[in-house]
């Protein structure tokens, strides 16, 4: 690469997050990553040194997000790739059997999460003129199935939100949403778990995945596009 990458990656402890902050770090990039686990945070930095940065955030606490996004340098404070990846699955259920908390809980992270982060990032990247924002979308986003309506309204939630902020940012930035696809995840298994085996696992995924969001662009504002 000619020039250093510089990535925000929520949710980079496991599935997808952890499988792109491997591949970023492999292709040169610098990667700043959250999660939850505290224990697997400490395993993106035996694994990732510095100057990647790993932290223990939830991103539904927008002030522990605000602080990390402060305590970033200012060159990983004003990413040129944002990407929200964080979420969580419902346990299989119909929706008037669903716990109030737990529907308010998965709206927390995946939503409100979701523009907790874009709140701390996006300023730095519109005063620096540049950046992509990626906000994790699903198949469930664009449609439906049964006994997953609480994810299916999140994802479809992220799928406005990120077309109401492409609208709303200058010009050298994007946002879009983006379907990663069918991946056999933990998060899968949580709703699928007979067919989750037949789909990719998260390493042979980002393999195609980390390139294609790097060659994200401005051409790509407003999009809802699908990894290859």
């Amino acid at each position: 690469m000619s020039e250093t990458k510089r990535i925000v990656l929520t949710g980079a402890t496991r599935g997808l997050g952890r499988a792109l902050a491997d591949r970023f770090a492999e292709a040169g990039c610098t990667v700043a990553g959250c999660g939850r686990s505290t224990a697997q945070v400490d395993g993106l930095r035996a694994a990732h040194a510095p100057p990647h940065r790993f932290e223990t955030v939830d991103v539904a606490d927008a002030a522990a997000v605000e602080a990390w996004a402060a305590a970033l340098p200012a060159e990983l404070a004003a990413p040129d790739l944002l990407i929200n990846n964080a979420a969580l699955m419902n346990a299989p259920a119909p929706l008037w059997k669903v716990p109030a908390d737990a529907f308010g809980r998965l709206m927390d992270v995946n939503v409100d999460g979701t523009l907790n982060v874009i709140r701390a990032f996006a300023p730095a990247m519109i005063a620096r003129g540049t950046g992509v924002i990626v906000n994790f979308s699903s198949g469930w986003g664009r449609g439906t199935a049964p006994e997953v309506g609480p994810y299916c309204a999140s994802k479809w939630a992220i799928e406005g939100l990120t077309r109401a902020l492409a609208r709303e940012l200058p010009a050298g930035l994007a946002a879009v949403s983006l379907n990663p696809g069918v991946i056999d995840t933990d998060m899968l298994r949580t709703c699928w778990e007979g067919a989750a085996a037949a789909y990719p696992k998260p390493d042979a995924w980002s393999g195609r995945a980390e390139p294609f969001l790097l060659s994200l662009g401005t051409e790509h504002n407003g999009q809802a596009l699908t990894a290859p």
